[in-house]
């Protein structure tokens, strides 16, 4: 069998770091064809833009695209003509037909205390975000007019149909789908087509309709009564983050964005850069490895090697691997020791 080819996107901040844990890793479990490229703030201070066409190129030849992270203050700016490093992931997303984006929420029974809520609260918490990736407001129309700013949230029929399939078909009981259809008549749209698929399609699961707001209050008062969330791109990357403290830290929620059968999907971490952290060699690695994981068992088919790093990283938390946003001392490097350890 040929060798799978990876796309390795280190990015910015702790990126290139993080990304040396999950290229170590990855060559214990088996052999793989590595290629590196810029993206992100990286990519502007060599060409100028966030992601060169030779890039998207090697990304669409790929098996998988394993990204760490990008942007940073260095690249903030408000001037509408700049390149910022977002756009890069969006772009990547977007040539990629990336859209669908999963986000696993289930905290480990080492880290039950590290949750800022109560033990009794997260523990057995086993949730699934499905976030839509390509459309809404993050895509649509955007401009300025004099003193007048937009930015325009389309959905279509086609685009709710499928992300709602994704949803539906990774459920164990239950979807709840969000919006914010007392006011946006996107949502509205929203609700009516995912209702008409959840009817016609699965009707032995269960669905139900919640309103964003009412949303993040639940997610923080009783997060076991979630299976599988379903929500358009804007909500969903605020409930996916905001779930993501449930595990105790946004250092070790993994995502996987996915979209039609034979193409490459896109692997990496839900936190950001942390530009007051790099270079220092003490970032959390383990969102990167989670996602490893994510990219073993949806993008590459290595269920096997999915389930070894999996169980490696549990007992590494079980043995007592702490690194600082877990209230430890690890390093990156100790970390990533620690899971090796264990494979």
């Amino acid at each position: 069998m040929a060798k799978r080819r990876i796309v390795l996107l280190p990015g910015d901040g702790i990126g290139p770091e993080i990304m040396a844990s999950a290229r170590a890793v990855l060559e214990r479990l088996g052999e793989f064809e590595f290629e590196e490229h810029l993206v992100g703030g990286a990519s502007i201070d060599r060409y100028g833009t966030p992601l060169t066409d030779q890039t998207l190129a090697a990304c669409k030849r790929a098996d998988a695209v394993l990204l760490a992270a990008v942007g940073g203050p260095k690249w903030d700016t408000t001037d509408p003509q700049a390149p910022r490093p977002e756009q890069g992931l969006l772009r990547l997303r977007r040539e990629l037909g990336l859209f669908a984006n999963l986000r696993p929420v289930r905290p480990l029974p080492a880290l039950l205390d590290a949750s800022p809520l109560k033990r009794e609260v997260v523990e057995g918490c086993d949730l699934l975000v499905v976030r839509e990736l390509t459309g809404g407001i993050y895509f649509g129309e955007r401009g300025r007019e004099g003193e007048r700013a937009y930015d325009t949230c389309v959905y279509t029929v086609g685009e709710i149909e499928r992300i709602a399939r994704v949803a539906f078909r990774s459920a164990r009981r239950r979807v709840t789908s969000i919006d914010k259809a007392n006011v946006l008549e996107t949502s509205r749209l929203w609700r009516e087509v995912v209702e008409r698929v959840g009817r016609q399609e699965f009707p032995h699961l269960e669905l139900e309709h919640m309103l964003v707001d009412n949303a993040a209050m639940q997610l923080v008062a009783n997060p076991r009564q979630f299976d599988v969330i379903l929500a358009e791109n804007m909500f969903g990357d605020i409930l996916s983050d905001e779930a993501a403290m449930l595990t105790g830290s946004l250092g070790m929620l993994p995502s996987a964005s996915l979209g039609e059968p034979g193409k490459p999907g896109l692997f990496e971490p839900v936190h950001g850069s942390a530009p007051d952290i790099a270079g220092q060699g003490i970032a959390n690695p383990l969102a990167m490895l989670g996602s490893v994981v994510l990219m073993l068992r949806h993008g590459l088919a290595m269920a096997d090697q999915a389930a070894r790093l999996q169980s490696a990283i549990e007992r590494a938390l079980e043995e007592g691997l702490r690194t600082r946003d877990l209230g430890g001392s690890a390093t990156t490097e100790e970390a990533t020791r620690a899971v090796l350890a264990h494979l």
